[in-house]
């Protein structure tokens, strides 16, 4: 089935002997996951803060690095500054991301975070358009991105579903930013986080959300009538309001 071009995506190639231990100590993910396919990851800051998130691939001698390109400076300056003396090399690609629907094509990898999000690809060639509304599915499916609900040296990622999404591993071992994120992972549970909602009227991303006058979180992307928003869970009860429409928390909340 065809796809169309993941606009926006920077690919990074990672090569030398090293490669697998590097990002090992580095990432939410277990590299060893490789194995079955595409890796859903994040690098968080020590205090345990997203920086960037990103899809590992697994490529001939190599594995590449799918990742936002607004976050792909950023992300290289900091790979390197770890680097020391680990036998790894980091070099941008000209390579096309291709994402579609339905049975992947040959080449093409299963998107680990949902199956509504069908696949991705990587090649030279850029896939035509189609009229695929991958905001909608990223909202229906409570999938954050980078920019709208993923917010660098601020957001945590289990907050924003990195568990349900197949993005963090509990058992890999040390990585940077993993103590708090274990912490956080061993509360009986999560105060705030990334909850669907519908609207019953027109609001705007960034709209302050409100319960009984007093502010509970804030809305996010916006496809239709339906959102994503970060709450206060225990206070996100009865009647909201965002942008002068009611707002309804969706369930379940992830």
């Amino acid at each position: 089935m065809s796809g169309e071009c993941a606009n926006n995506r920077q690919v990074v190639k990672l090569t030398g002997a090293d490669r697998v231990s590097f990002l090992q100590g580095l990432v939410s993910n277990d590299v060893a996951k490789l194995d079955q396919g595409l890796v859903y990851a994040a690098l968080l800051s020590p205090q345990g803060k997203y920086l960037a998130d990103f899809f590992l691939v697994p490529w001939q001698d190599a594995i590449l690095i799918d990742v936002d390109a607004e976050l792909a400076t950023d992300l290289l300056r900091r790979l390197n500054m770890y680097r020391l003396r680990a036998d790894v090399a980091l070099d941008p690609l000209e390579l096309s991301v291709t994402r579609g629907l339905g049975a992947p094509p040959e080449g093409a990898f299963v998107d680990p975070r949902h199956p509504a999000l069908g696949w991705r690809q990587y090649g030279d060639d850029a896939g035509a358009a189609s009229d695929t509304d991958w905001d909608a599915l990223h909202v229906a499916y409570a999938v954050p991105r980078s920019g709208a609900e993923l917010i660098p040296n601020d957001s945590y990622i289990l907050e924003m579903g990195f568990e349900r999404l197949n993005g963090v591993d509990f058992r890999k071992g040390c990585y940077v930013g993993q103590e708090v994120t274990a912490r956080m992972k061993h509360k009986t549970e999560l105060r705030k986080g990334l909850a669907r909602v519908t609207l019953d009227g027109s609001a705007a991303p960034g709209d302050e959300i409100l319960a009984q006058g007093k502010p509970v979180g804030r809305l996010h992307s916006v496809a239709g009538q339906n959102g994503l928003a970060y709450l206060r869970f225990d206070r996100a009860q009865g009647e909201m309001e965002a942008g002068g429409t009611a707002v309804r928390l969706a369930e379940p909340k992830g």
